[in-house]
Order: C-alpha cells, then sequence, then structure tokens
C-alpha cells in the first residue's frame, strides 16, 4: 500500500458537545493543518454527525456505542479499516480502552495519550484495579501528555513512568474567538447586583458543594450577590437539595451545559474554580481570556502556579468552603463595578502556540517511527 502522503491522524473522544477534554480534541481537530494531515476524529458514544462547527477537512466517525468500554470493536474496526499512521486519545477512561487494544493495531501505529487530571487526586479513594490500570496500560503510549509541569511530576512519581515519556503541552485556547464574541468593553456590568459565575461537570471533584456552602458567607456580607453554575452531571440532584437545605434557592441558578460558556461572561462579576483537584481546566483558562476576575481554590500545583500571585486573582490558601469564602468576600470588598483584568498569563494557551506545539509532538513521534 503507497504511503500517504499526509500522515493520517485519528482523534479520538466520547462525544462533542462535552466538557473541557473533549472541547480540547475538538480545538486540536478544527486546527491541525489539513495540508499536513489528513485529520480523523472518532466519536465512541456520539451516534451521528451533524451540525458541529468544524471544517469540512475533518472525517467524522461516529461509532455509537452505548458507552466507552462498550466500543472496544468498533474502534479496533475503525482503526484497521483506516490504518492511521498515530492515534491521540483525550479522556483517561477512553485511553485505557485505546491502549489495552493497541496490540492489536496495525503494526506501526503511534498512540499519543493525554492526561486530563491530576492522577495521585484521581486515584485517591479509586478502586485498587485502578492504579493497575494506569501503571499497565500508560506504559504502552509513546507519550503521554500533560497539561502542567506538576501533574507530569506527578504522574512520574505515582506510576513509575519514565520522563522521557511525558510531554507538557498547553491547552489550546481560542483566545481571540472568546474575546471577539463577548465584545469586552471595560464596564460590561451596571447596577448594584454581583454575579458568581462557576463552569464544570456537576461532579465530587469539582467542588459545588463547597462554593454552595461559601455561598451562605457571601449572602451574609453581600445579599444582592447570585450564583450562576452551568454544567450538568451525576451530582446534580445532590447538590440542588444542599442549596435548598442551605436556604440559597432564590440567588443560585443551576443552567445546565453551556456549550459556549463565554456567552455567560460579560453579566458576570468574577468566576469562581471551586475544584478539590484539577488538571488544568479550560474553563478557568476561557475565563482569564475574557478578562474576568478570578477567585480560585488551589486545586492541583499547576493550578496554583498559574494563578498564584497574579493581579485579579484571589487563590485560596486551602481547599475548604471556609478558604473560598473569605477569598470570594476579599474579591468583592477589593473589586470596582465591571472590572476585567488582562490576564497575561493565558497568552501561552492561544490556539497558534498550543497547536505549534502539539503538531511539533505529532512530528517527532512519526519522525522516531521513520527512523526505527
Amino acid at each position: 500500500m503507497p504511503a500517504n502522503p499526509r500522515p493520517r491522524v485519528l482523534l479520538l473522544i466520547p462525544h462533542l458537545g462535552g466538557g473541557g477534554a473533549e472541547r480540547v480534541t475538538a480545538l486540536l481537530a478544527r486546527g491541525l493543518l489539513p495540508e499536513k494531515y489528513e485529520v480523523h476524529l472518532g466519536l465512541i458514544t456520539q451516534a451521528q454527525t451533524g451540525s458541529e462547527a468544524l471544517p469540512s477537512s475533518v472525517h467524522l466517525h461516529a461509532l455509537g456505542a452505548p458507552r466507552v468500554r462498550a466500543g472496544a470493536f468498533r474502534l479496533l474496526r475503525l482503526v484497521r479499516r483506516l490504518k492511521p499512521e498515530l492515534i491521540l486519545s483525550g479522556m483517561a477512561h477512553l485511553n485505557f480502552l485505546v491502549l489495552l487494544l493497541r496490540p492489536f493495531f496495525p503494526r506501526g501505529t503511534r498512540v499519543l495519550v493525554r492526561q486530563n487530571a491530576t492522577v495521585s487526586s484521581t486515584l485517591a479513594g479509586a478502586p485498587w484495579h485502578a492504579r493497575l490500570f494506569y501503571r499497565l496500560l500508560y506504559r504502552r503510549a509513546d507519550r503521554v501528555i500533560c497539561q502542567t509541569q506538576s501533574m507530569a511530576d506527578d504522574l512520574a512519581r505515582e506510576l513509575r513512568l519514565a520522563e522521557n515519556r511525558l510531554t507538557v503541552l498547553p491547552n489550546p485556547v481560542n483566545v481571540k474567538e472568546i474575546r471577539v464574541s463577548i465584545d469586552l468593553n471595560p464596564a460590561p456590568q451596571t447596577g448594584s447586583s454581583l454575579l458568581l459565575l462557576a463552569v464544570g461537570r456537576l461532579s465530587q471533584e469539582k467542588g459545588f458543594d463547597l462554593l454552595l456552602r461559601a455561598m451562605v458567607s457571601v449572602r451574609e456580607e453581600y445579599p444582592e450577590t447570585s450564583l450562576l453554575i452551568a454544567g450538568a452531571g451525576q451530582e446534580e440532584a445532590e447538590l440542588k437539595a444542599l442549596c435548598h437545605a442551605l436556604g440559597l434557592d432564590a440567588i443560585v441558578h443551576f443552567a445546565g451545559f453551556i456549550d459556549r460558556p463565554w456567552t455567560l461572561f460579560p453579566a458576570a462579576t468574577l468566576f469562581v474554580l471551586p475544584s478539590r483537584h484539577e488538571g488544568l481546566p479550560n474553563a478557568l483558562l476561557e475565563a482569564a481570556a475574557a478578562g474576568l476576575p478570578i477567585v480560585a481554590l488551589p486545586a492541583s500545583g499547576g493550578v496554583a502556579n498559574l494563578l498564584r500571585d497574579q493581579p485579579g486573582v484571589w487563590l485560596a490558601p486551602e481547599i475548604s468552603a471556609e478558604a473560598l469564602a473569605a477569598s470570594l468576600l476579599a474579591a468583592l470588598g477589593a473589586l470596582r463595578p465591571g472590572e476585567r483584568f488582562a490576564h497575561p498569563f493565558v497568552e501561552i494557551f492561544r490556539m497558534d502556540r498550543a497547536l505549534q506545539a502539539y503538531e511539533s509532538l505529532i512530528d517527532r513521534t512519526l519522525e522516531r517511527d521513520r527512523k526505527s
């Protein structure tokens, strides 16, 4: 079979329209140069393709499996039919499936996996076999992509993985699109009302229960404050019940999943990251791209290192509802109405810079294959 003049790259995610991990992979699919790569995007649990905002050069494959682990045979058939030179998987449970199947892929298929959470935090309290899967399967990857050096150090320590198998790459964030779409101005707010915004999956690690408890103290000091939570997840019922028990129904709104969360940014006073543990969430970077003031818990070494001592950022000293409340109160006491910040730290995550870093890794991985 003649060599493909453009390397065939298969990107894999469960589906489009999910959280930050899915958004990162979709941005890669949109941004990888079509003159340079033949880009395919595999959607394991999505049954149909339709109006997704992807260029026509991206080949979509909707496998329609009921869940990721049930998609093994469909994924294997896709890989054996396409014979991609390189596969990039974007989420941990999908990474496990890809690496488990790797011995059955066509010879020479390179595999990159992207780790989207701090491994030590993920494994805390997890069943014993989770650590085993990480340790055994991640060794099968050509490279494991981490979002921060702190994540890479943690992964190397926890999984005893050689550091030369790890690569730190910035998340791509469409900074230009966000800034244009919200039409930022120096004072987007008027009046005395204060709106706090939090975005993320409604799950335990995201810490929305901590934020709700912190809101009790915030409401006492600033009764005109409200909270908007954008996201969906398995803890929605529990969080709504907690909200009711705390007497916050009148000031907290659950908006559900929002595909373009930056449409909410102009009305927000500040952005809150209440996570117990995170890698480096895209919602945080998108809020920074829009200039929102940020209040955050130190959800990981990467988050803390990125935000520490930055203007317009209030980083809590510990992960607790009390520390979050104190930081929120400090921010609300210091901010002027509609105040925004430049947040220069977000520039390294711009699409052009992040895509260049990903393309460089893809090229180096394929070059090693040609030399071997």
